[in-house]
């Protein structure tokens, strides 16, 4: 198979790394390698951020109508090229080729839309004369530069929840994508040079220790990070040296709570499809499974009959595909050796094996029988293993529920939502950046609850409320209470 190589993309071109290193990129579904990415140096990140530096000089003085127009021209391109977008995607994720386009390309066309509109609709908080002879206003400015560092699971989405809300405000960003996926957020850098100055987002490739040479660099104003709770965590530290801002979006281990009274196929149905999208590599996918003990073997009896039905995982060209493969080897070798660690409490119902020996397949997986101190109660799996629990009591259901250090996002099923989610009870008492009530919309919840105050020991840093608020909230409306007379935002 022919290899290409990739390039890092700054100040408006396609250019060499400095260093020699790269690495392979290998096709989750053949493992086979079709390119190789280089591994970004001290020198080359540098590179990159005196690009977004120089642009900011002028591009955070541009208006709110020009941002929102080059936006929507970026969007425009975006969607006459969505296959090529989605090309790339499949081959770097092995997602589903026949379903891309619509699930993921044209929702980041609108979100990058989303993003157009909010650069005209900022407001100032308050201006008045709160002292004699002295007038104070609140005034909404661009932070300057804003290292970006995106996640493998959904890499053009996530690059657009970057980078899109920061120029929208007037910011530049220097961005890198996760290591085994950089090919459609490249594209993307490429398609924002048709509209933006040069300089105003680059995209740079690399490994881990690229992104922490990102995080330290001086330049940036404010770091940004989508992935694992350790990184977050490193990140906030390694950001703290010089007081950068962080938004830091991280993982999740988001509880369902099925009540005795809901409709059990609508429930299957939603939850499974919720669960196993993305072959369950969500951070707010539906996998923590709490049901009322008097349904809770009907329950497992009927998602076992839908997957048998409904879910398959193979070939990203396959149209009967509902998910493909995990993302990497790593990211395999970590699902399978949860579920080979189970304990001896636990029960695989369905699924618990590889599919195939070429490619990183897994079968989806239900497990029952765990208990609440479990580790695959506990831990994100980040795969397509769903578990189910029981519950007696409504309290002991919320206490389960917020018996994890994440906090981000949870659902609850049942037919009586008024009364459950109108009072303090299932919706305010699971302690999450968002609660659903039936049905739950993957990556995209109706909100019942939206409580980021809650966020517990490793939450994400904001509550995933739309698709854009998390990302526009830290970026349009952060505040910097530095300055004695103006908030910048």
């Amino acid at each position: 198979m022919t290899t290409r190589t990739l390039k890092n993309f700054v100040n408006g071109s396609y250019v060499e790394a400095k260093g020699k290193d790269a690495l392979e990129l290998v096709d989750p579904a053949t493992e086979e390698v079709y390119a190789h990415s280089p591994i970004s140096s001290a020198a080359d990140i540098d590179a990159a951020y005196q690009a977004a530096q120089a642009a900011f000089e002028s591009w955070g003085d541009t208006t709110p109508g020009e941002r929102q127009l080059a936006l929507f021209r970026i969007a425009d391109e975006m969607e006459k090229r969505a296959d090529e977008f989605a090309d790339l995607e499949s081959q770097d994720t092995g997602k589903p080729r026949t379903t891309l386009v619509d699930d993921e390309i044209m929702l980041s066309v609108d979100q990058i839309r989303f993003f157009a509109g909010a650069a005209r609709n900022l407001e100032g908080r308050s201006a008045g004369e709160y002292m004699a002879d002295h007038t104070s206003m609140i005034r909404r400015e661009p932070i300057g530069v804003v290292g970006q560092v995106t996640p493998w699971n959904y890499p053009l989405n996530m690059a657009v929840w970057k980078f899109a809300p920061a120029v929208a405000a007037g910011n530049t960003t220097v961005l890198k994508p996760s290591d085994t996926t950089p090919q459609s957020t490249l594209l993307l850098a490429e398609i924002c040079s048709l509209h933006l100055p040069a300089g105003v987002v680059n995209v740079i490739t690399g490994d881990r220790t690229s992104g922490a040479a990102m995080i330290d660099h001086k330049i940036p104003q404010m770091v940004s990070i989508t992935g694992s709770v350790r990184a977050g965590m490193e990140v906030a530290k390694a950001a703290s040296t010089d007081l950068k801002r962080v938004h830091l979006e991280l993982g999740g281990k988001a509880p369902v709570v099925v009540f005795d009274d809901a409709d059990i196929e609508k429930a299957v149905e939603g939850i499974g499809t919720a669960g196993y999208f993305n072959a369950g590599q969500d951070c707010t996918a539906a996998t923590r499974v709490l049901v009322h003990k008097d349904v809770h073997d009907e329950f497992v009896a009927a998602l076992k009959k839908w997957i048998a039905a409904n879910v398959q995982t193979g070939l990203p060209s396959d149209p009967d595909t509902f998910y493909g493969p995990v993302n990497n080897h790593n990211q395999m070798t970590r699902v399978m050796g949860m579920l080979d660690a189970l304990p001896k409490n636990a029960t695989i119902e369905t699924g618990g094996v590889r599919k195939g020996d070429k490619g990183y397949f897994i079968e989806p997986t239900v497990v029952t029988g765990l208990k609440q101190k479990d580790d695959a109660i506990q831990t994100e799996i980040f795969g397509p293993v769903i578990t189910v629990q029981p519950f007696t009591q409504e309290r002991e259901a919320m206490q389960m529920a917020n018996d994890v250090l994440y906090g981000l996002s949870s659902s609850v099923w049942t037919k009586i939502t008024a009364a459950r989610c109108a009072s303090p009870r299932a919706s305010t008492l699971v302690r999450c950046g968002s609660t659903a009530t039936s049905p739950w919309l993957p990556r995209c919840p109706t909100v019942v609850s939206s409580t980021p105050a809650m966020a517990k020991t490793c939450p994400s840093m904001g509550s995933r409320t739309t698709p854009a608020s998390s990302t526009s909230c830290r970026l349009l409306e952060s505040k910097d209470n530095t300055h004695p007379r103006v908030t910048r935002l």
